[in-house]
């Protein structure tokens, strides 16, 4: 790879019409006659619809059509398409046999507060949205329970009459009676309940969609900000609608952020298409930032049961965690996942534990469906074996890092089998650890203490580790193990043009990754072409091969290593037609910077450009060679992938107020080779914000009347730029042994030791107080009354 542009910081492709302000977000798209629409939520948790009235709202200016459920009968549920639990799990029904979700609006209940119950249809968006204070609602109020723990007891009011008891599915991995002996033959012995706090997927922007519909070709159009077209296209057209799949095309314009939250199959996708049709003029929605909060998918939401046991001299020898994880209403299109496959096979983070054991409970809740949230899962994992390992190491009297030397995986182990149901590729956790701890100078960390009590500060150093699961693949065990209806390889259309300009249709959906300029980079490295000279398209159905999107930290591991594929095929090619053209063996062509020359003859010398363009003509071809330059490549991860690191942090606790400071982050994480360091950098920072944010002060939070209090940013709080402190990171580098570029998952994985690493810090801060856990968010409040709890 002599062009040495893979693994180099060059800028970012996409950030000149960022800029500028060319970008196309979804509400920059106005087409001819088109009309607005809006949505009216449910303002009931829980409650039987009796009747809507809908005639003031129809008479009102510019309102052009009102629906409910009735208009809507021929539309079936949208699906869930992820059931670990197998035949054993309980959903909504579904027409075609599928695990089922909500309907697209309500029809005789509603389940949380941000269901859709009805819409309005308007000349523009204000006269829409002024029309749904003419729906008149009128609801019987049912019972509603918002935890997921008190949702499964016998009293507990039902959602869904196809699920009793609301449980949707148990799952468990490892040996339940093999690990209860050893906890109960154990030296030591560690029990902890640790709650995870719903979060709410803030994106800068939130979601919205543009319905178009062409009588004449019988055509769909759908714009959405998706992290999956091709996935929305699919679901839409033999799940949802019955469109012809080759009538449905999918867009996505430029995305203000996802996070996880622009994953899914949503019902707004549904309405724009089927009003778009009906009427005959073009549908557009854009949803508030308070809707948002109650009806984009949620995240986290957990409550773990956990046992740990070991030895007096710090040797781990089992964990039992129970875990509630809460679904919301009703299923999201892959919400059981993260807490079964990604929490409960997660567990064990980056330690070597003979007998481990998880299992979970999937409840549904009056409040909005629960899903995948960057780190979805396995920051819940992380957050608890660090909690646990770091309760232990204090039970035991030994310094922490200790402890976590004697338990972590050794590098000689790997493949390591966690007994959960994850094989690590790769590692070498313990040098992580040793780097995260001499950046935060740790040998030193009671000379820091003594300082900060001068300036009347409890200081408190914080460790955690991690092990990420990354990559999402490979199908088969997706859809075997982890109940996956689809697939999830890696797909690229490579083609080098007659001018020796290159296309690159590629599968991947970037909402703010870098991912044009990443991919650019494998391919320019591979081909040996001027980065300049590659186009990347994506994010369009249209002509397009089939694609997974984007989630679970899988563009460069996946994607990126289909992309390096694919230009190995070209340059095999190539190298055959230039051996003709040379009238030399095949054996005897090099290649080096997008030449082809004869071995020890370099004036004898094609370059990929000749060979595109004599491929192009066909004049001349070897026997049974096809004209053009071009493939396709599927590529199918034989396993998923593991990066891990170790994160440090100082705190200052603030005794008279509770007030936690964050004043010095060092993060160590081990990617494996990246494809662009300034891009992973930019990643790594968001990700320990997030980790930062969710410590501090994140959490949607519900009354008991099922009404979510935390609908806006003047009540959602959200860690500010001036809490953070500068980040120190570093890496080290254990190249994934399964693919070509040796690259792990980098996208979304450095948050996941990040709360864990704050709440280890602040509960050593106040280790003179004898605080045990705090449970997120670390509110000055809530540290304040730990710290008064033990006066």
């Amino acid at each position: 790879m002599a062009n040495k542009i893979l693994g180099t910081s060059i800028k970012r492709r996409e950030d000149p019409a960022f800029l500028r302000g060319e970008a196309q977000f979804i509400d920059d798209i106005t087409l001819p006659n088109m009309l607005h629409m809006a949505i009216l939520y449910s303002s009931q948790a829980h409650g039987l619809i009796k009747s809507i009235d809908t005639s003031i709202a129809q008479s009102m200016p510019g309102v052009v059509k009102v629906i409910t459920a009735s208009d809507t009968s021929e539309i079936m549920p949208l699906p869930c398409i992820m059931n670990p639990g197998g035949e054993a799990s309980k959903f909504p029904p579904h027409p075609y046999g599928v695990p089922g979700a909500q309907t697209v609006l309500a029809t005789d209940k509603v389940r949380y507060v941000g269901e859709f119950v009805a819409v309005v249809v308007a000349e523009s968006r204000q006269q829409a949205y002024d029309a749904l204070a003419g729906i008149k609602v009128d609801y019987l109020p049912l019972p509603i329970e918002t935890n997921a723990e008190a949702a499964l007891k016998p009293d507990a009011p039902q959602l869904h009459d196809t699920v009793p008891g609301n449980l949707n599915q148990y799952n468990s991995y490892g040996d339940k009676r093999a690990t209860q002996q050893v906890i109960a033959n154990a030296e030591v012995v560690v029990k902890q309940r640790i709650r995870y706090p719903r979060l709410i997927h803030h994106a800068e922007e939130p979601r919205g969609s543009i319905g178009d519909y062409n009588p004449e070709k019988q055509e769909h159009t759908l714009w959405t900000n998706t992290q999956i077209p091709h996935g929305n296209r699919f679901l839409l057209s033999q799940l949802v609608m019955k469109i012809p799949y080759n009538k449905l095309r999918v867009i996505a314009p430029h995305i203000g952020g996802a996070f996880g939250s622009k994953g899914y199959l949503y019902p707004d996708t549904v309405l724009v298409l089927f009003l778009a049709k009906e009427l005959g003029r073009p549908i557009k929605w854009i949803d508030t930032r308070t809707g948002l909060a109650r009806s984009t998918v949620h995240g986290r939401d957990q409550i773990h049961y956990s046992t740990l046991a070991g030895t007096k001299d710090g040797k781990i020898t089992a964990l039992h965690d129970t875990i509630y994880a809460n679904l919301g209403a009703y299923p999201a299109t892959n919400g059981p996942a993260a807490p079964t496959a990604l929490t409960g096979r997660s567990v064990t983070g980056a330690y070597a534990i003979a007998h481990p054991f998880s299992e979970i409970y999937c409840a549904f809740t009056n409040t909005v469906p629960v899903g995948p949230l960057r780190g979805a899962g396995r920051a819940e994992a992380m957050f608890l074996i660090e909690r646990m390992v770091e309760i232990f190491a204090r039970e035991i009297g030994m310094d922490s890092a200790e402890v976590r030397r004697k338990n972590m995986v050794p590098p000689d182990q790997f493949p390591y089998e966690n007994g959960l149901g994850w094989t690590y590729d790769s590692g070498n956790y313990e040098a992580a650890l040793e780097k995260a701890l001499e950046m935060i100078d740790y040998s030193h960390i009671l000379e820091q203490k003594a300082e900060a009590k001068k300036r009347n500060k409890l200081l408190g150093v914080g460790i955690g580790s991690y092990v990420g699961i990354s990559g999402v693949g490979p199908s088969p065990m997706m859809h075997n193990q982890i109940g996956l209806i689809g697939s999830t390889w890696g797909s690229v259309h490579l083609r080098v043009h007659p001018s020796g300009e290159v296309s690159l249709i590629v599968g991947s959906q970037p909402h703010g990754q870098g991912h044009v300029t990443t991919l650019s980079q494998v391919a320019a490295e591979v081909l040996g072409v001027d980065i300049e000279q590659i186009e990347v398209l994506h994010s369009d159905t249209k002509g397009a091969i089939y694609a997974q999107g984007s989630y679970g930290s899988r563009t460069f591991s996946v994607e990126g290593a289909t992309v390096y594929q694919a230009s190995k095929k070209i340059n095999e090619k190539a190298r055959r037609m230039a051996a003709h053209m040379l009238q030399v063996a095949e054996s005897d062509v090099v290649i080096q910077d997008g030449k082809f020359y004869v071995q020890g003859r370099p004036d004898q010398v094609r370059t990929l450009q000749d060979i595109a363009l004599a491929l192009w003509y066909a004049w001349d071809l070897p026997a049974g060679m096809e004209p053009g330059l071009e493939v396709i490549t599927f590529f199918d991860p034989p396993n998923f992938n593991f990066p891990f690191g170790t994160h440090t942090v100082l705190v200052e606790v603030d005794e008279e107020t509770g007030q936690v400071d964050v004043v010095k982050y060092a993060a160590v994480d081990d990617f494996g080779n990246i494809g662009n360091p300034q891009i992973v950098d930019s990643q790594t920072h968001g990700n320990i914000h997030l980790g930062i944010s969710q410590a501090l002060c994140e959490e949607a939070v519900y009354d008991s009347k099922g009404q979510i209090l935390t609908d806006n940013y003047m009540t959602y709080a959200i860690a500010k730029a001036s809490q953070l402190p500068n980040f120190e990171i570093a890496r080290t580098v254990t190249p994934n042994p399964n693919t070509a570029i040796g690259a792990k998952g980098a996208g979304d994985v450095a948050n996941l030791p990040t709360a864990a690493a704050i709440v280890n810090a602040v509960c050593d801060a106040l280790s003179d107080f004898k605080v045990k856990h705090i449970d997120i968010p670390l509110t000055p409040e809530k540290v304040w009354r730990a710290m008064s709890a033990s006066c």
